[in-house]
C-alpha cells in the first residue's frame, strides 16, 4: 500500500475555493484515484493502483501538483499507510523537520505520539511515563495498553503499521456543482463581481474535468445585503451552444453580462451552480500545425458578440426551399445566441447546406444580389445599363412562385455592361417582356 497526504496551505489566497480549499482539492485529485478521504484539514490518497498507470509515485505526483495554484498552496508526504502518512505531514508543518524528504524518510517508530489522534488525549500520562514516540509506545505490553488507555490506541497503532485494514468514508464527486463564495468585503458594483467569479469557474473547471463533462448552463447568484432593503438575491444565468471547459471563454461572457447589471445593494456572498452539463466526446488533435485551430470558435465568437451587443442584433440565415433567388435564403434574429444551442446548430447546418449545395447546371450566380430587381431600359432589342448589354451566357429559365400566388417565369444571362462590368439580368416572360437587372459579379 502506498498513501499520499495533502493539506493546502493556510495562506492559499490564490487557490480555487468552494467551502473550503481542502474540498477542491479534493474534487481534482478524484481524477488520479477512487480512493480518496478527509482527516481533519488533510487529504489522504490511496494510490497503490494508480503507481504504474501513471508511471510512479513520483510522476503521479507531479501529476497531482500540475495546477498553477498548486506549487506553494499545498504541502504533501507519503508514507506505507495512511496515518504514517498523515504523521509525517504534521510533523513537516510544524517545523520539527526540515525539507518534504526528511518528513518523508522519517521511520514510523520516531513519529511523535502527538501525530496519533487516538494518543491525543493521552498525552500528559504517556509523557510521565517517558513515552513520545510511536515506537515507544508499540513496545509495551498490549494487554496493559488496552486495561490502561482503551483499545481505541491499540487499534488505531495496527492500523497505522498496516496490521489491521484502513477503512474511510470515501470521497465522491457531487452530480450537481454548487458552490458558495463568501467575499473578503462588501462589493457595490457588478463588474466588480467578475473577481469572485473568475474564483468560482476554477472550481467549476476542476469539477468538470474530474467528470469529463463540459457545461451548458450555470447561473450565479449573489446575496444584498439585507439591510439595505432591496431585496436578498440577484440571478444571472448564462448558456453556451457547446458543451466547454474553456472557463476564459465564460469569464469573458459573464463580464460582458455582469457590465449592464445595477445592483440596487451591496453583495456579500456568491454562489455558482450548474445548470446543465454533458458528457465531452473525444477530439482528435492533428499532428499538422496548420490544421490546429487558433482563437475562439465560430459558436463562442457569437456568444460574444451576442453578450456585448444583445442577442437581437446577431443575425443568421436560413435556406428556404425556393429557386427565385430573392428566397433562397432569409436573415432573420440568431435567437438566444447566448441562451441556446439550437439557432447555432441551425446556422451551422444551413451553412453546411449552402457549401455542399451543387449549382443547377450552368448556372452563374453573381456575388452580390440587389434587394429588388431593377428595372431596364430596352433599346434596339438589347437592355441597357450604363450603355447596352451583351449577353454572354444564358438563358438560364425560371419557373416558381405558383402556389404562392406570386408566379415567377425568368431567363437569367449573364451580361457584360460598358460601365459595370459582368453583371446579372433577367427577361420577364410573364406579360411583355420587361428587363430586370438583378445581381452583380464584383
Amino acid at each position: 500500500m502506498h498513501w499520499i497526504a495533502l493539506q493546502p496551505a493556510s495562506d492559499a489566497l490564490d487557490a480555487p475555493v468552494l467551502t473550503d480549499a481542502t474540498s477542491a482539492w479534493a474534487w481534482w485529485a478524484l481524477q488520479f484515484t477512487p480512493l480518496v478521504a478527509r482527516l481533519e484539514d488533510a487529504l489522504l490518497l490511496e494510490v497503490s493502483a494508480s503507481q504504474r498507470l501513471f508511471g510512479g509515485v513520483d510522476a503521479l505526483l507531479a501529476k497531482i501538483l500540475k495546477p498553477n495554484w498548486a506549487a506553494a498552496l499545498v504541502e504533501c508526504t507519503q508514507g506505507a499507510t495512511s496515518l504514517i502518512a498523515f504523521a509525517r505531514l504534521q510533523c513537516q508543518q510544524s517545523g520539527a523537520l526540515s525539507g518534504h524528504h526528511a518528513a518523508c524518510d522519517l521511520a514510523a517508530d520516531a513519529l511523535p505520539l502527538a501525530t496519533l489522534a487516538a494518543a491525543r488525549p493521552h498525552l500528559p500520562t504517556l509523557a510521565r511515563l517517558g513515552l513520545s514516540t510511536w515506537g515507544q509506545l508499540r513496545a509495551l505490553p498490549r494487554g496493559g495498553l488496552v486495561r490502561r488507555f482503551g483499545a481505541e490506541l491499540v487499534d488505531a497503532l495496527d492500523r497505522a503499521y498496516g496490521q489491521r485494514p484502513e477503512v474511510y468514508p470515501w470521497l465522491t464527486l457531487p452530480d450537481v456543482f454548487d458552490a458558495p463564495l463568501e467575499l473578503l468585503a462588501s462589493v457595490e458594483s457588478a463588474p466588480a463581481l467578475l473577481f469572485g467569479a473568475r474564483r468560482l469557474l476554477t472550481q467549476l473547471q476542476v469539477w468538470l474535468r474530474a467528470r469529463q463533462r463540459g457545461v451548458l448552463a450555470l447561473e450565479l447568484v449573489w446575496e444584498l445585503d439585507a439591510r439595505r432593503g432591496s431585496g436578498s438575491q440577484g440571478r444571472l444565468e448564462l448558456r453556451t451552444a457547446q458543451p466547454t471547459q474553456d472557463m476564459a471563454h465564460l469569464a469573458r461572457l459573464l463580464a460582458e453580462q455582469l457590465a449592464r447589471v445595477t445592483l440596487p445593494a451591496p453583495v456579500l456572498h456568491l454562489r455558482m451552480r450548474s445548470l446543465q452539463t454533458q458528457a465531452l466526446a473525444g477530439e482528435s488533435i492533428s499532428l499538422l500545425p496548420e490544421d490546429v485551430r487558433h482563437g475562439d470558435s465560430l459558436h463562442q465568437l457569437l456568444e460574444r458578440l451576442g453578450a456585448r451587443l444583445g442577442a437581437e442584433q446577431v443575425r443568421s440565415v436560413r435556406l428556404q426551399a425556393d429557386h427565385r433567388p430573392e428566397h433562397m435564403q432569409r436573415w432573420g434574429v440568431l435567437e438566444n445566441a447566448t441562451k441556446s444551442g439550437a439557432a447555432y446548430v441551425a446556422l451551422t447546418r444551413a451553412r453546411g447546406q449552402m457549401d455542399h449545395q451543387e449549382p443547377e447546371q450552368g448556372a452563374l450566380y453573381p456575388t452580390w444580389l440587389l434587394a429588388q430587381p431593377q428595372r431596364l431600359g430596352v433599346q434596339q432589342g438589347l437592355p441597357q445599363y450604363q450603355g447596352p448589354l451583351a449577353l454572354l451566357a444564358g438563358p438560364q429559365r425560371l419557373e416558381a412562385g405558383w402556389l404562392e400566388g406570386r408566379a415567377a417565369l425568368r431567363d437569367y444571362y449573364v451580361a457584360r455592361s460598358p460601365g459595370a462590368g459582368l453583371v446579372w439580368v433577367y427577361c420577364d416572360r410573364l406579360g411583355a417582356a420587361r428587363w430586370y437587372l438583378h445581381g452583380l459579379f464584383a
